[in-house]
C-alpha cells in the first residue's frame, strides 16, 4: 500500500469513526437517560451494583449459545420485524456508508474476502454480548421498577429496553445470517 492510499485509509477510517459516534451517541443518549435517572433518584447503591454483576453474565457466553439465541433460520421474520430499516440508521448502517462513499467512493464495509467476513461475524458477536449485557439490566430494574410499583418507569425502562437491546441483538443476528448466506452461494 503507497503512502498516500495509506493517508486516505487513515481519513477514512476517522471519518467512519465521526459519522459512527453520531448515531451512537443519539441512541445512547435517547435509551440510557430514563434508566441513569431512574437508578441514580429511586434504588440504592447495593442494589444497582448486584444487577450489575448479574448483569455481566452474557459477557462469558460462547459464540455458539448465542447463535442457538437466533430467531430465524432466514432473513424473513427479521425484516417483518423491521430490522433492516434498524440497519440503515445504525452504526455501519446504510445511511452512514452512503455519506463516506460520497467522500471516499472506493469505500467498502465488507470485502469479500474470508478475512474480512469473519471480522464482522466477530464483530457481531461482541455487539450481541454487550446488548444482551444491557438487556438483562434493563430487565433486572424493569423487575425493579414492577414490584416497587413504579409503572411508567416499568413501561419507560420496558420500551427502553426493546430500542436499545433487543432490536440491537436482532440487527446482529440478521446481519450473521446475510453474511452466512453469502458464504453459502460463494461456495
Amino acid at each position: 500500500m503507497t503512502i498516500s492510499n495509506q493517508i486516505i485509509t487513515k481519513k477514512r477510517k476517522k471519518l467512519l469513526a465521526l459519522y459512527n459516534m453520531i448515531p451512537n451517541l443519539f441512541w445512547s443518549v435517547l435509551n440510557l437517560a430514563p434508566i441513569s435517572v431512574f437508578c441514580f433518584t429511586l434504588i440504592g447503591l447495593k442494589i444497582i451494583y448486584v444487577f450489575l454483576s448479574i448483569s455481566f453474565i452474557p459477557m462469558f457466553l460462547k459464540n455458539s449459545f448465542i447463535d442457538r439465541l437466533q430467531i430465524g433460520k432466514t432473513t424473513k421474520i427479521y425484516k417483518k420485524l423491521g430490522v433492516n430499516t434498524i440497519n440503515k440508521i445504525s452504526q455501519n448502517g446504510e445511511i452512514i456508508n452512503n455519506l463516506l462513499k460520497k467522500k471516499f467512493p472506493q469505500h467498502r464495509i465488507l470485502t469479500k474476502d474470508k478475512k474480512s467476513i469473519s471480522a464482522i461475524i466477530n464483530q457481531t458477536y461482541v455487539f450481541e454480548k454487550f446488548h444482551l449485557t444491557l438487556f438483562l439490566f434493563f430487565f433486572l430494574i424493569t423487575v425493579y421498577s414492577i414490584i416497587n410499583k413504579y409503572w411508567l418507569w416499568a413501561l419507560a425502562i420496558l420500551l427502553t429496553n426493546i430500542a436499545y437491546n433487543v432490536y440491537p441483538n436482532f440487527l446482529q443476528q440478521y446481519i450473521r445470517l446475510k453474511l452466512s448466506l453469502f458464504n453459502k452461494r460463494r461456495i
